[in-house]
């Protein structure tokens, strides 16, 4: 592990533990102010009417969720995220804290599964396992890994180093379809244009053969 791995493994901790209420102040500022806009970015791809999430931090897709009528459930290990959610949520929400490689339901439970902006869990075997397990043998699996926002600052950065988020989406292709082909999933890699930018999304689907 490299020292830029281990500051952001530091860094993620930090956000999601003791720091955990300043989470909505960061992830508007390296947003541009853009972060809810991209999570509602993926609002298209969630099938079906039972929805869990991986990783629901401070609950506002959980919250979205909820408002539109959907049977969602929602998972994370951090205690403080919990606390920020149940307040976001009140006596509505459907929270477990729990690890996303060991979730606690049964299998073949979910229509769709998701997941905004996890940190590098969301690679591990067992995650991808679990995934597998707890999805309908139609579900889905999806991701919303990165997003670039549009603004003059990335536009220009991205024309002086000669890439563009589809430059960047391709040098990551071969890692993430190889991390899922191995918990037996299929997988689908789009740039999604959005308002406010583009957005990184896996859709993963349990391959036809299941155990």
């Amino acid at each position: 592990m490299n020292l830029i791995q281990r500051f952001m493994r530091v860094f993620f901790n930090l956000l999601y533990h003791p720091f955990a209420f300043t989470y909505d102040l960061v992830a508007a500022t390296v947003s541009f102010g853009r972060w809810k806009d991209w999570v509602h970015g993926i609002l298209p791809f969630i099938e079906g009417t039972r929805i869990l999430e991986l990783g629901h931090g401070p609950g506002h897709l959980q919250r979205i969720l909820l408002d539109r009528s959907l049977v969602a459930v929602a998972i994370d290990e951090s205690a403080p995220m919990g606390t920020l959610a149940k307040r976001r949520l009140g006596s509505s929400h459907k929270l477990a804290r729990a690890l996303a490689q060991k979730i606690p339901f049964a299998s073949q439970s979910f229509d769709s599964l998701v997941s905004t902006f996890p940190s590098e869990y969301i690679f591990d075997t067992q995650t991808l396992s679990e995934a597998h397990r707890v999805l309908r043998s139609s579900g889905r699996l999806i991701v919303l890994l990165a997003a670039w926002p549009n603004n003059r600052l990335l536009a220009w950065l991205f024309k002086v180093t000669g890439e563009s988020p589809s430059d960047v989406h391709g040098s990551i292709r071969s890692k993430i379809k190889e991390a899922f082909a191995q918990a037996d999933f299929k997988t689908e890699i789009q740039i999604v244009e959005v308002k406010s930018g583009n957005l990184l999304v896996v859709i993963a689907t349990p391959s036809p053969k299941r155990e």
